[in-house]
């Protein structure tokens, strides 16, 4: 039975975590600011930590620089209303396992407790650059840290129309899933380079994987390879080599964003967004 650490200063949101997740059979401990949290840390161990930002005593951004120095290895689950590029890229910088927005579902509390519990170790993001209009971030080849990561970007981009969110969301997963997928080999000791700028006109995305590249020519098995008049060709070379079903991604990200560039070599990608 995984043990929890909920830390919120917020009683009715500190209370509803509490008995959604004791219910589901973990055994968790609650506190009410981040002083009384790194109590609980130092007495016991805990596989989990929900905490919260802004608190008294002791915020959670302090928490998580605590438990970096005294080599507390639960995995914190970082849940807060902030959502400025400040508050998200501290959260990276200290190696906040996941950021859930404030307010919480209790559905998707569970489900991120059980996907978060059932994860490998975490693996640590470098943040090369933390400038809220210039990110770069070295991220390890697993599919887990693809899905952190995507946790974290996704709310760089609160303040965006709903249709521009998901487009953007949309692209970022397909193209980092493949860089890490096909051009890191899922080794979580190559690195895929990410980058984020923000202009007054657009966003720009970059995703360098370690991998030599591929030939658009060798992806038949892809709907972007299907001649004009054999739109649904790749389904056939999917099947004959035994491929599971898909092969829309680069197609569909094509459709969803303004531009989207390979370098020559085709290991690196960037797609940009234009804003009106």
């Amino acid at each position: 039975m995984s043990n929890i650490l909920v830390v919120d200063d917020d009683s009715p949101t500190r209370r509803l975590l509490e008995s959604v997740l004791t219910k589901a059979g973990f055994r968790v401990v609650a506190a009410a600011h981040g002083k009384e949290g790194v109590e609980h840390l130092r007495s016991r161990k805990f596989d989990l930590v929900f905490l919260d930002v802004w608190m008294p005593h002791m915020n959670g951004l302090e928490v998580l620089e605590l438990m970096r120095e005294e080599q507390i290895t639960a995995k914190v689950v970082v849940f807060t209303s902030d959502t400025t590029p400040e508050t998200i890229l501290h959260a990276v910088r200290q190696q906040a396992y996941r950021y859930m927005q404030k307010p919480v579902e209790p559905d998707k509390v569970l489900e991120l407790a059980r996907d978060v519990l059932a994860a490998a170790p975490a693996l640590p993001i470098e943040v090369v650059s933390g400038r809220p209009d210039w990110i770069e971030l070295l991220v390890p080849c697993t599919l887990d840290m693809a899905e952190r990561v995507r946790s974290f970007m996704a709310h760089l981009d609160a303040g965006f129309s709903e249709e521009v969110r998901e487009s953007i969301s949309r692209v970022f997963r397909e193209m980092l899933n493949n860089a890490i997928e096909w051009g890191g080999q899922l080794d979580p000791n190559r690195k895929v380079r990410i980058s984020y700028i923000r202009a007054k006109r657009m966003l720009l995305y970059r995703i360098a994987d370690p991998g030599p590249g591929f030939s658009f020519e060798d992806l038949s098995h892809a709907a972007v390879s299907n001649p004009e008049d054999q739109p649904i060709q790749h389904i056939f070379v999917r099947q004959q080599e035994g491929i599971r079903p898909g092969g829309f991604g680069i197609l569909m990200s094509r459709q969803s964003v303004d531009e989207l560039l390979y370098n020559e070599a085709q290991n690196e990608v960037v797609f940009i967004k234009y804003l009106d």
